[in-house]
């Protein structure tokens, strides 16, 4: 008798614990979040034998960056709600896939307009796919585990955007079977076939269990605001500024108070809206996401012109260039390892003593690009890449964990969807704005004088990212 009853499930009211995700899965998920951010990177280097190759002109081959990275921001949100609504490792099994077969799309396009509209549909894979990511964090993790598991996220995040630099140069150099340019979208199709294998055994599967409709209202307002700001300045300086792009740039704020009007009588209304408003009230989310913005519009563009700068100027290949910022991404690497420890004994003061480290190697390199042209590569960049790369990694792992580190689970999909298109957003955006003033400005003043003029730019967005530091929460929950 005492068996039959010892053996019975006791019913006991409780909700079922979540399913929690072992180190295969958190491998396989990082990995994913990887692939996206590799590949915003990996065209930089590869965008001079694209357009010698396919008879790409600059505007074309500004597409090929801006049209993955334009899709990619405008579809995150959303991505993260479908994420939350049907489950997140459907989504995530689904992106991947799409991701994969977007990529050999890419690899075997025949003509410039090909990739650029393969790229598009590369960038809105990835949208479905990265939100799935840290939502599954959020979801199967607490405590020193979900601290851990964010620490590597922004490790990955910050390797993966100097990684695919270098990775970029040296698959172009190899020309591996002959693929030449290629081969920087091919290499991802074994990568995603494996992860596909991994996450099929290791990934559970979550979803919000309160799921709310997709807004669409909501949906094409967010994507009328980032197209009207993002797709004239990326495309305007090789056009030649027409009147669309002023005309976009103008609908811009109308388009962005619409979005905001529209979501704030949603969330009032008792309604999940795309981006709710009182999301926002989560301080660490609201600063955190401040800080990203500079910091972002910083990274991209300073990568986005050294790889023009190196090649165009110095007269590097594509390997040297992208070998030249090695040092940045092995001490970045190392220094990510190490921010947990800093954050568990220090808090969030060691991101402003982040921005100090990075303000410091980028005046390093502006020095040495202004005392060494046109003999600028490694040796030159070595101090200050090694410095600035300690910085950016005391920042970007911090914060990427504050920002979501008080969002309910339940809006898991939905934070890190604001998150993750906050930060793509601002990638873009400094691609755009530094990229355009460093060609702008080149015609005129030349090579040196336009890049050291735009590291001085940066610099200013480094000073501004330190002073927002210090209004961060000083402990991470």
């Amino acid at each position: 008798m005492t068996e039959t009853i010892t053996s019975r499930p006791v019913r006991t009211g409780t909700p079922e614990a979540p399913p929690a995700l072992g180190g295969l899965g958190l491998f396989t998920v990082l990995l994913a979040a990887a692939l996206p951010l590799v590949d915003f990177f990996i065209v930089n280097v590869a965008l001079p034998t694209i357009g010698a190759d396919l008879s790409a002109s600059e505007a074309v081959l500004e597409l090929v960056v801006a049209g993955y990275g334009v899709a990619y921001a405008v579809l995150l949100v959303l991505g993260g709600r479908l994420g939350d609504l049907f489950g997140r490792r459907r989504l995530f099994l689904g992106g991947m896939a799409a991701f994969g077969l977007t990529s050999l799309a890419c690899g075997l396009a025949p003509d410039a307009w090909s990739l650029v509209a393969a790229r598009v549909a590369q960038g809105a894979s990835a949208a479905a796919m990265l939100p799935q990511v840290l939502a599954t964090i959020q979801a199967t993790t607490s405590g020193p585990r979900r601290a851990k598991a964010m620490g590597l996220y922004g490790a990955t995040a910050g390797l993966s955007m100097v990684a695919g630099q270098i990775l970029g140069g040296v698959l172009v150099a190899a020309d591996i079977a002959s693929t030449g340019w290629r081969s920087v979208f091919l290499v991802n199709v074994p990568v995603v076939l494996a992860g596909l294998f991994l996450a099929a055994r290791a990934v559970p599967e979550t979803r919000s269990a309160r799921p709310e409709p997709v807004d669409v209202p909501g949906t094409f307002l967010l994507a009328a605001s980032i197209l009207t700001l993002l797709v004239p300045l990326t495309e305007g300086r090789a056009a030649g500024w027409p009147l669309w792009t002023w005309l976009s740039l103008a609908a811009f704020p109308f388009a962005a108070a619409a979005f905001y009007a529209v979501e704030r009588r949603a969330d009032r209304a008792g309604r999940t809206p795309l981006v709710p408003p009182s999301l926002f009230a989560i301080v660490s989310l609201r600063r955190g996401l401040l800080l990203i913005v500079p910091f972002s519009i910083g990274f991209s563009g300073f990568m986005f012109v050294i790889a023009v700068a190196l090649q165009q100027g110095a007269g590097l290949g594509p390997v040297a260039a992208g070998l030249a910022l090695a040092p940045l991404a092995v001490v970045f690497f190392l220094f990510s390892l190490a921010g947990p420890r800093l954050v568990a004994r220090y808090g969030t003061r060691v991101v402003p003593t982040g921005a100090a480290l990075q303000g410091v190697g980028l005046a390093l390199m502006t020095l040495a690009a202004w005392r060494s042209w046109p003999d600028l590569g490694l040796v030159e960049l070595l101090p200050g890449a090694a410095v600035a790369g300690a910085g950016q990694a005391l920042q970007l792992p911090v914060v990427l964990r504050l920002v979501l580190s008080e969002v309910p689970a339940e809006r898991a999909g939905v934070g890190s969807g604001v998150m993750v298109t906050t930060q793509q957003s601002s990638l873009a955006l400094g691609v755009a704005t530094l990229g355009t003033l460093f060609l702008s400005l080149t015609p005129g003043m030349g090579m040196r004088d336009a890049l050291v003029t735009t590291l001085l730019v940066q610099f200013a967005g480094v000073v501004l990212t330190g002073l927002l530091s210090l209004r961060l929460p000083r402990t991470i929950v």
